[in-house]
């Protein structure tokens, strides 16, 4: 990879620093199962006193635990058989079935055509879990399964419950010992210990304290911190265990989390209304404003609401991590067109070789 390329990115990250974009973020760029690039800048705490960005910051992941931690466990259900990407989904969890939702799929969940709402209201999960998740199953939709594309939080809660059903397992333990346990991912997971919540990023307050190694996501708070559609925190390192486990086609140094059949069918574009989609994953849509402009088509990837983004693309060889804490310390920042530059310049950093009279850099 062009060094002189990648370097271009500590530009564009000074660029969002000095626009108040968010006040610091750790950029991992790999290829090849090779980290080529590892990098902090700015600071991961501003208030109430300052901290500087380090690359072993633990970050509330957000969003991005849609893909890594629950499609991942449905993808696992499906290879051992347990599911069928069209099962209806009160196939296994019956009480899914009122309001005319028993038609809905598995694949329509992960794909975010099912017709559900995007979130129900905030009061709806203040009386205990065991209520919240009966308030979610007894959810009205909005337009029937393939209709539209409406991202949705509550479809990803019901698939986490998929997955306890299953396994008898809540998604934060299944995830532990299937997936993260066996890749050696020691920093990702629900509810962050005491040691790694020193390291975490703080994002905004919450009761007049600030939340840190705590979930920003409302919802999944008073879920008690483990939900299917936030609630993983991660390091930029233990996500490159991630990334090269499923650019390599399901194994990482000897462990097989997926087989490749089963990588290939999580990753494989599916079309949706006004969008491309995988399972669990973004294509390409009104949300793919972080994704790199050099990437191929087989490139797959997600955001998360407080900051952070993750890439794969298996064609390229290439992954690109962004982590930031955007909302700290007052909610305003931005980071997605930033994200996606930089994962353009991670991309171009390749190009050079194949070009006539291009960059000699080795790849």
């Amino acid at each position: 990879m062009d060094a002189r390329r990648l370097a271009q990115i500590d530009t564009v990250v000074a660029e969002g620093l000095a626009r108040k974009r968010m006040p610091g973020c750790v950029v991992l760029v790999g290829r090849r199962n090779r980290i080529v690039m590892e990098k902090a800048y700015g600071y991961r705490q501003l208030l109430p006193t300052r901290q500087v960005m380090t690359t072993d910051t633990v970050f509330d992941l957000a969003s991005l635990t849609k893909p890594i931690a629950t499609a991942t466990s449905v993808m696992r259900l499906l290879e051992a058989g347990r599911v069928r990407l069209s099962d209806p989904v009160a196939k296994h969890l019956p009480e899914f079935a009122a309001h005319g939702k028993d038609k809905i799929t598995i694949l329509h969940l992960l794909t975010h055509q099912g017709g559900l709402i995007p979130d129900n209201a905030i009061g709806e999960y203040q009386h205990g879990s065991v209520q919240a998740l009966r308030n979610v199953m007894a959810t009205q939709p909005i337009a029937a399964p393939e209709e539209r594309f409406v991202y949705t939080d509550v479809g990803f809660i019901v698939l986490a419950e998929l997955v306890r059903r299953l396994t008898g397992q809540n998604i934060h333990a299944y995830t532990q010992t299937t997936l993260f346990g066996p890749l050696g991912m020691t920093e990702t997971g629900y509810l962050p210990p005491a040691v790694l919540q020193q390291r975490a990023a703080p994002t905004e307050q919450r009761d007049k304290r600030w939340i840190q190694g705590e979930v920003h996501d409302p919802r999944a708070y008073l879920l008690g911190g483990i939900a299917g559609h936030a609630g993983l925190f991660s390091t930029a390192r233990d996500l490159a265990v991630y990334a090269q486990m499923m650019a390599s086609g399901g194994s990482y140094h000897g462990v097989r989390i997926l087989q490749p059949e089963t990588v290939a069918t999580m990753t494989q574009h599916v079309a949706v209304p006004g969008a491309s989609r995988a399972l669990g994953w973004d294509v390409r849509s009104g949300y793919s404003s972080n994704r790199g402009d050099l990437f191929s088509n087989r490139a797959f990837g997600h955001g998360g609401f407080t900051g952070t983004v993750l890439w794969i693309d298996p064609e390229l060889e290439l992954f690109v991590i962004f982590l930031s804490n955007r909302l700290h310390p007052d909610g305003k920042g931005s980071i997605n067109r930033l994200a996606g530059r930089i994962a353009t310049l991670a991309g171009a950093a390749i190009f050079p070789t194949r070009n006539h009279g291009g960059s000699s850099a080795n790849p």
